[in-house]
């Protein structure tokens, strides 16, 4: 920096008040900090001399507390004479002005951090910045007040930081090579992460990865074509019409630049491609592989984000390990290297004895009774107004009075005569607020005269106070009943309506009692209260919040108490009627330790300086000091920060007065610089270097250490600078080689007078550490809280500890108290803390210091971004570890650009500083984390918030790529088990029976009675439903087949047999009239859901013409809806459309012509009024394998295909379905499907004309606009057979679960209601059918009614639970196996467990098979396979253009490669298995039932383990309650989670740690990004599936206006 040559001491006094300013501009964010180098070297050019290099610095280097330069010495002889080091500490001009707050600035660590920050500068990169919807938050407001009111970590301290060094430009720091990543190894299979940082890690040996870039390369090198070939070498990107490897643009337009596909509309249920020959390409038929072929330019972000992740940071894994029981948690294995305690044993330090002084007092109240008596005009406390000036006074003889007036009221005038409310002994709260010490103390001592307990506590402002519960707690465990109060505080406390006291959220029912003297009663004459000698008996509780947040009381006793007193007298060498000035918080710790009770016990005259005052004056206590000639000073660090920044409106002031200045937080390692700048400033005021007194303090071991005030002249004590590293280990280094991760500490003094102390081992027994080792700090004194009131367990491992030796033997019989302080002892029996017990982060086995993490965070140039320096740090449990998350205050002013930057710049300085990864960094609107009573952040709320999703941050960086080390090792694919090497014995295979089952036999010719009864079907049964349509016009024909419901439940239209037959022949003429259709031709029929459709269907039959049912645009969507259909058409080649008049108008419309070409549409019949003609002949097909229809759908990978269907199969089907629901024609079903495809059209359809029972046909889309429309239509009709989708039972579910009361109350009754199948080529959605049959059990829906039905494209119909067979069973597989495509069973609730239910009775005639997809050959029982499926209507192959053999053959008719070689199976596409249940089927044989678990197309390989979209998704949606839909999906390694946010868009960032949580922690996978959209954009097909691909493909074309996306480092 400008000034390190320059004495700046020597400078003239206007470059002196220039450089001043320029500070305070910086400090106040005026400036950046690049203006404020450039005019401060300007300032300075003329008087630069060469700067010097420095030298290493010693270890402990005795010398004056300059501004923290201990750590950097001059060159040249170290002798450490005062006037050299007053020399050196004038070097640096002191900084003043702003809000920022000295207690973490050190210009030492500011530059070691920026020197960290400078090494990234090589490996520049752009980092993918989140994408935010500008909309989305709005900032809170900024109360401004001047100086900092809040903290970080500890109580009250604010915190801000010092920017040192150079501006630097947003540079990243994870390596820029790149390699070719396999599909199927995660990002987090490479990024091992170890201790040693080579600069060119190795590779994984698991995959062949090309040599990085040489260095030499210019910094966007990785974009040229080479390299980009090589990147994406393996990513699965399917060419389009020979497009080149993805567009990485260079840096320079990466930020926010937005790219756009070519016009190819995302579909909802379709693959894109508009123009006929992409289409040809992508979509006209099934592929092999997955992944729907996108445009090859994806999103900058995306792309940006897998270069970050392409080279591992850190070494590689070590070699592949399978394991199918347990996947084990990956142990880094311990560095040799790692630096180990080499010391002997420490041997317990003692202080010095506690001297007898004749005139100590017997009791604390004897003192206060005897200078009450004595010297009752001597001043006690003087109080301050909020503007600094004295407000009252109280003397030792008005504090006597008042306290003997109060003990006697609480004893004998609360509550009526005959009964005494308080007993001695009783725990009674004090409440009152920081600016009324004289009520605290009257009411204190009062307490102490009464013999009852006082527990200080703050005052609770509302309902909503942080950690209120928590203080509920400590009342509750403490029995709490009274609380006391001034009058002004119980009016200002909050009250209900009835003017009553709020009831605070877990607080016991408390009396409240007013101590103003108005409202005491004066004692009789005789009446004097007991004062005992002090003994064991609790004295006062002090309160303390654990790390947890847990708010406990540390009792301390009234022996204790005055112990306490003595020694602190004795080493503070208090005089009686000296003058204090306290700055800290009375009601506890040192504030109450020497402000209340060692300075009455040595009437001692206390001014109370209020923190109030503090905000509004920060040099009021200064003047307190000027003004009382005070001997004594009671503050903390920001104290000192605050009366620094303002010490320039002060000329006169002197604190020449003071002997002690009493550091109370100066056991924080990062208190050395704020003292050392203090004195730099104010040494010119008469401060004397060795009157500062750096303490150590705990709640349960009171005043560990102090600093005892110096002799002037002597030398200072020494510092200790040591490596951060070693302390991460537990061991203390002395710092030599890197001197950007030391740390330098400031010793606390020595032990308390009469006490005894050692270090041990802060986890695990209390063994003795050696002297090189840090451990926590135990104290045996009788100056000691002796126990947790009312918490006897926890006690025990706190308050009687006996320290053990190496051996384990215990070193005597006396107890030690834990004082969670972590330290040890230095030369001269000096005691050094390096942190507390709380603030520790234990992360891989190694300890991080809250604080330290703080202090560099606060040296990354927090200015523009951080408010107030407020920043909290702690750690949470993910992944069996703990990951550090750090939470800040953003400033309302700080732009995106600069946040962003700020925080991948903190997780650099952290990485290099302490070589640790961090796991979360967010930024929260300025004023919005919790508050301590005195403005600090209150941490375990924040933690609590953080994991409640409740912190609502405006910005947010994961990275758990580089800070989640022990994840398991990926797993290479072993051999499988069965093959055609092992032995076939009748069904078993290699010892397990072959995974089969079988539908029951599909007889000729059913049984004849019943034939004769009820069907009067001729004996020989139809090849051909045109037949059997004809035949039933002929002998039923006035029997109903269809009823069409519409929205009110009205029956629209009928049809009964000869109606349908007469329909069909009205449109066969027509289409037999046209020129231009000929026998074989496809005809599409667009039609609404109805009879139309129907009719249309049976009239191509009769014309010889094969249909294609599609479903119509929808009017209000064409742009999205009409690509879909003109796909199919041209796909299909239809040679003709059949339609309505409606439809007609939409397809030749304006609107139409907009999104696809009308012109070229094939001839369009509309069949709403067609003459009644009759066609010549009927056509019936020569044989039964020839093609009755087409059916095309939509995959939900985006693959459209069509497949197929022979009339032999549809007889064969309807003939299943009929025998297997025990369908005829007195019965009646109803339908709520969409017919258009698959086993839904086949119901609609074709069932009823088959098998002649009645179908009550509901259009789902009725059902928005009547959402009982399906349920009240099955009461009504008394139906006992009906078919639905997933989206219909979730309509219901959501829609009507409330209104159950009401629909009873309009009678609806499900009594009737047998079977309620669920039609779905999906795994059965247990959650939902299970919510359905739980919501409408009052309506008299049966628990076994709903079940599932289970189809795929190469079988429409493969399980349908009927009327017999024995209830769907439901099992529990082990997650953790299922990815290895095992199968295990585990019991329900077991940790891991998936519920899977069977999906429906296999039908009649159809055969299912596991196989392994990879080796063909059948499965054992206990694996997860390919579901394989023979039966005789599977369909016949796909629709295809070009014929593509191999795939048919591969897909329909394909055989095993051992085993059963001769029959023919077609492959499913979806994972399952079999498993034989203990129940029995009609045929009196145990049961096989068949479990779906996924679509293999689906699932997504990832570190070599198989993982299903649907169990991500569920533990997703499980992670908050604002989450509706999620959809997860991969691209090249990295894993995509989008999630719907259904609640406000401030809970956005929120889910984004939340997902990232509950993955690793149950799916073990690190997401690397994730998305937050709005409700309704992830797509749903019209089957209720998800469109997983379509929303890949939407995502990488920028297509989806997320909320917000969260790139996971």
């Amino acid at each position: 920096m400008a000034e390190r040559g320059v004495d700046v001491s020597a400078l003239p006094q206007e470059v002196r008040e220039q450089l001043a300013e320029l500070d305070l501009e910086l400090s106040e964010g005026d400036i950046t900090q690049k203006g404020y180098e450039k005019k401060r070297a300007k300032v300075l050019a003329p008087y630069l001399t060469q700067t010097q290099n420095l030298a290493p610095p010693p270890a402990y280097d005795a010398q004056s507390p300059g501004p923290s330069s201990a750590s950097a010495p001059e060159p040249g002889p170290s002798n450490s004479s005062s006037s050299s080091s007053r020399h050196r500490r004038t070097r640096r001009p002191h900084r003043s002005g702003g809000t920022r707050d000295e207690r973490y600035r050190s210009d030492i660590h500011t530059e070691a951090v920026q020197a960290a920050l400078a090494k990234h500068k090589e490996e520049k990169m752009a980092l993918p910045m989140p994408t935010k919807r500008r909309s989305a938050y709005v900032q809170s407001p900024i109360d401004n007040c001047t100086p900092p009111d809040s903290s970080s970590s500890s109580d009250d301290e604010a915190v801000s930081s010092e920017s040192a060094g150079p501006q630097q430009s947003p540079d990243t720091w994870i390596n820029s090579s790149l390699h070719g990543s396999s599909t199927s190894s995660s990002a987090s299979s490479t990024l091992s992460h170890g201790e040693s940082r080579p600069t060119q890690a190795p590779q994984p040996q698991s995959q062949q990865v090309p040599p990085p870039p040489a260095p030499a390369h210019p910094p966007h090198s990785h974009s040229q074509p080479s390299a980009l070939a090589e990147a994406f070498a393996q990513a699965r990107i399917d060419p389009v019409g020979g497009v080149g490897p993805p567009d990485v643009p260079s840096q320079a337009q990466a930020r926010g630049s937005r790219v756009d596909l070519p016009a190819n509309a995302v579909v909802r249920g379709m693959s894109r491609g508009q123009s006929r020959s992409s289409m040809m390409e992508t979509a006209d038929v099934r592929r092999v592989g997955r992944g729907v072929p996108v445009s090859s330019r994806v999103s900058t972000k995306i792309q940006q984000l897998l270069n970050t992740l392409k080279r591992p940071k850190r070494p590689p894994l070590s070699e592949f390990f399978m394991d199918d029981q347990e996947e084990i948690v990956e142990v880094p294995q311990a560095d040799p290297n790692t630096p180990k305690p080499e010391g002997r044993q420490i041997i317990p330090v003692k202080g010095e004895p506690l001297g007898v002084v004749s005139n100590w007092p017997p009791a604390l109240q004897a003192a206060l009774a005897r200078w009450g008596a004595t010297q009752g005009k001597s001043p006690a406390l003087t109080a301050l107004d909020i503007t600094g000036k004295p407000l009252y006074t109280l003397t030792y003889g008005k504090l006597w009075s008042r306290s003997v007036k109060l003990a006697y009221t609480l004893l004998n005038k609360l509550g009526t005569k005959n009964e005494q409310i308080l007993k001695p002994g009783d725990r009674v709260a004090l409440v009152y607020p920081n600016s009324d010490p004289g009520m605290f103390w009257v009411a204190f001592y009062g307490c102490l005269l009464a013999e009852v307990i006082p527990v200080p506590i703050e005052v609770p402002l509302s309902r909503k106070d942080a950690g209120s519960s928590q203080v509920g707690f400590l009342l509750g465990s403490c029995g709490v009943g009274l609380a006391l109060t001034s009058e002004i505080c119980l009016k200002g406390l909050p009250k209900t309506p009835t003017g009553e006291i709020l009831q605070f959220k877990g607080w016991p029912r408390l009396k409240w009692g007013v101590t103003d003297s108005k409202y005491l009663t004066k004692p009789s004459k005789d009446w004097q209260p007991h004062i005992p000698t002090a003994n064991t008996d609790t004295a006062y509780i002090e309160y303390k919040a654990s790390k947890e947040g847990t708010v406990m009381g540390v009792a301390v006793s009234k022996v204790a108490m005055l112990t306490h007193c003595q020694a602190l007298s004795q080493a503070c060498n208090y005089c009686e009627g000296e003058t204090l000035v306290n700055v800290l918080d009375f009601k506890k710790d040192m504030g109450l330790w020497h402000g209340v009770l060692t300075s009455v016990m040595n009437r001692i005259h206390t001014i109370s300086v209020p923190y109030a005052v503090m905000k509004a004056c920060p040099l009021s206590w200064v003047q307190r000091v000027h003004i009382h000639k005070a001997r004594v000073a009671l503050v903390k660090c920001r104290d000192l920060h605050w009366a620094m920044m303002a010490h320039r409106d002060q000329r006169d002031t002197s604190l020449a007065s003071l002997r002690m200045l009493i550091v109370a937080d100066g056991a924080n390692p990062w208190s050395v610089s704020s003292c050392d700048a203090f004195l730099n400033v104010f040494q010119a005021h008469g401060l004397k270097p060795e009157v500062i007194c750096p303490c150590a303090t705990s709640p349960e071991a009171m005043t560990v250490a102090i600093r005892r005030p110096g002799v002037s002249g002597a030398p200072l004590p020494a510092r200790a600078i040591l490596s951060m590293t070693g302390l991460s280990h537990g061991v203390i280094r002395v710092n030599t080689e890197d001197k950007n991760s030391a740390l330098t500490v400031q010793d606390v003094g020595h032990v308390m007078p009469g006490a005894l102390m050692c270090i041990v081992k802060p986890d695990g027994p209390p063994m003795l550490c050696k002297t090189d080792e840090i451990g926590e700090i135990v104290v045996n004194s009788r100056a000691g809280g002796n126990m947790y009131y009312g918490l006897h367990g926890v006690t025990k491992n706190t308050f009687e500890v006996i320290p053990v030796n190496a051996s384990g033997t215990p070193i005597g019989e006396i107890p030690f108290v834990r004082s969670g302080l972590l330290g040890f002892v230095g030369p001269g029996s000096l005691i050094f803390v390096v942190g507390k017990n709380e603030g520790l982060l234990m992360v891989s086995g190694r300890r991080h210091n809250a604080d330290d993490l703080v202090a560099t965070a606060l040296a990354v140039e927090p200015v523009k971004t951080v408010y107030r320096g407020r920043i909290a740090v702690f750690s949470v449990t993910v992944f069996y570890d703990e990951r550090i998350v750090i939470v800040a205050e953003q400033r309302p002013d700080a732009s995106e650009e600069d946040s962003f930057q700020w925080m991948s710049r903190v997780l650099q300085a952290i990485d290099s500083i302490h070589q640790v990864g961090l796991y979360c960094l967010a930024l929260v609107p300025a004023n919005t984390l919790p508050k301590t009573p005195l403005g600090g952040i209150h941490i375990s709320d924040t933690k609590q918030l953080f994991l409640e999703g409740a912190l609502h941050p405006c910005n947010i960086l994961m990275c758990p790529h580089t800070c989640v080390t022990n994840m398991p090792k990926p797993r290479q694919k072993q051999p499988v088990g069965v093959g055609p090497a092992s032995i076939m014995v009748g069904n078993l295979v290699a010892g397990k029976r072959i995974a089969q089952a079988a539908g029951r036999d599909l007889g000729l010719i059913e049984d004849q009675d019943l034939v004769r009864k009820l069907c009067m079907w001729p004996t020989m049964m139809h090849q051909f439903l045109t037949e059997a349509l004809q035949w039933r016009a002929q002998t039923d024909p006035d029997h109903t087949l269809y009823v069409l419901l519409n929205a009110k439940g009205v029956a629209v239209c009928t049809a009964t047999c000869v109606q349908l037959h007469k329909r069909a022949e009205k449109i066969a003429a027509a289409l037999m009239e046209r020129s231009g259709i000929n026998i074989g031709e496809n005809v599409v029929l667009l039609y609404p859901p109805g009879i139309d459709l129907i009719a249309a269907f049976y009239g191509c039959l009769y014309a010889g013409c094969i249909p294609v049912t599609v479903r119509p645009p929808h009017p209000q969507n064409l742009s999205a809806t009409l690509p879909t259909v003109r796909m199919i058409i041209d796909v299909s080649k239809a040679a003709c459309i059949l339609t309505t008049q409606v439809l007609t108008k939409i397809l030749r419309s304006k609107e139409a012509a907009a999104t696809v070409n009308i012109k070229t549409w094939p001839i369009i019949i509309d069949t709403d009024d067609l003459p009644r003609k009759r066609p010549p002949t009927i056509y019936k097909p020569p044989n039964a394998e020839m093609i009755a229809y087409l059916d095309f759908s939509v995959s939900t990978t985006g693959m459209l295909t069509g497949v197929k269907i022979s009339h032999a199969a549809v007889s064969a089907l309807c003939r299943s379905i009929k025998l297997q629901c025990e369908l005829y024609s007195s019965r009646q079903i109803t339908i709520c499907l969409d017919p258009y495809c698959g086993l839904g059209f086949v119901l609609w359809c074709l069932a009823s004309v088959y098998s002649g029972h009645q179908s009550i046909l509901i259009p789902p889309m009725e059902l928005e606009s009547s959402l009982t429309l399906w349920l009240g239509t099955l009461s009504q009709y008394r139906i006992r057979d009906t078919f639905c989708s997933y989206s219909v039972m979730e309509l219901c579910t959501k829609g009507l679960g409330g209104q159950t009361d009401m629909l009873k109350a309009r009678g609806v009754n499900l009594s009737c209601v047998r079977s309620c199948v669920v039609v779905a080529e999906e795994r059965p959605r247990l959650a939902l059918t299970h919510s359905f049959s739980k919501l409408f059990k009052d309506l008299g829906l049966s628990m076994r009614a709903v079940s599932t039905a289970f189809g795929s494209r190469v079988n429409l119909a493969i399980c349908l639970q009927g009327t017999t067979g024995p209830d769907p069973s439901t099992v529990y597989v082990d997650m953790k196996s299922l990815r290895h495509d095992r199968v295990r069973l585990v019991e329900r609730g077991a940790p891991q467990s998936l519920p899977l239910v069977e999906s429906g009775t296999i039908l009649p005639g159809v055969r299912v098979i596991i196989v392994n997809p990879e080796t063909r050959g059948p499965l054992g029982d206990s694996h997860l396979g390919e579901i394989w499926v023979n039966s005789p209507h599977n369909a016949t192959g796909y629709y295809t253009i070009y014929g593509e053999e191999n795939l048919q053959a591969d897909h329909f008719n394909t055989k095993l490669s051992f085993g059963d070689p001769q029959t023919l199976w077609a492959r499913t596409g979806y994972l399952g298995f079999v498993k034989r249940t203990e129940l029995t089927d009609s045929s009196g044989d145990r049961h096989d039932a068949l479990f779906v678990v996924g679509s293999l197309d689906e699932t997504l390989e990832l570190r070599g383990l198989r993982y299903h979209p649907i169990d991500i998704e569920t533990s997703v949606s499980r992670a908050h309650r604002s989450i509706g839909e999620s959809a997860v999906f991969t691209w090249t390694n990295l894993l995509v989670v989008v999630a719907e946010l259904c609640g406000s868009e401030q809970d956005a960032l929120d889910l984004v740690p939340l997902v990232t949580n509950v993955v690793l922690e149950e799916h073990h996978l690190i997401v690397g990004v994730v998305v937050i959209v709005d409700p309704g954009v992830i797509p749903i097909n019209s089957r209720g599936e998800k469109q997983r691909m379509h929303l890949r493909d939407s995502f990488l074309a920028d297509q989806l206006d997320p909320i917000y996306v969260a790139y996971n480092m």
